[in-house]
């Protein structure tokens, strides 16, 4: 009534041999990488605010950014935002910037890693601070 499978389960050949199909990551492997995306992006929009509204403290924020991404990156170094040519809101940068830095400093809590979250929590607590000057918040 019905014909036979004359092809290899797909279900077989997934079980034959798992570890060399794709390469697995560790979780502290995949933390870190999402925790370099999260400072990454956070050093853009501190690059960005430092166009915007330069300020000693953000110069230091950025080098201090740059220097956690490297490390998580094996010393790569990020790229770095130029201006982009239209002036964006301060409130609006430093409410991202806030909300990036909170990313941040969660994965940076779950992975362990306290240089990052205490560079995390410090640059949520001025752009907080920031945004109460600026009225947004």
């Amino acid at each position: 009534m019905y014909e036979p499978i004359r092809t290899k389960s797909v279900h077989s050949t997934m079980a034959g041999n798992p570890t060399t199909d794709f390469p697995h990551r560790s979780r502290e492997e995949e933390l870190d990488i999402q925790l370099a995306g999260h400072l990454a992006a956070l050093l853009a929009v501190t690059d960005e605010l430092r166009v915007t509204a330069p300020s000693e403290d953000l110069d230091a924020a950025a080098e201090r950014l740059a220097g956690q991404v490297a490390r998580l990156r094996d010393g790569r170094k990020p790229a770095r935002a130029v201006a982009s040519g239209g002036q964006p809101e301060v409130a609006a940068l430093h409410h991202r910037a806030h909300a990036l830095a909170g990313r941040a400093l969660v994965v940076a809590a779950s992975r362990a890693d306290t240089a990052a979250a205490i560079l995390a929590a410090e640059r949520m607590d001025a752009h907080a601070a920031a945004q109460e000057l600026t009225g947004v918040g």
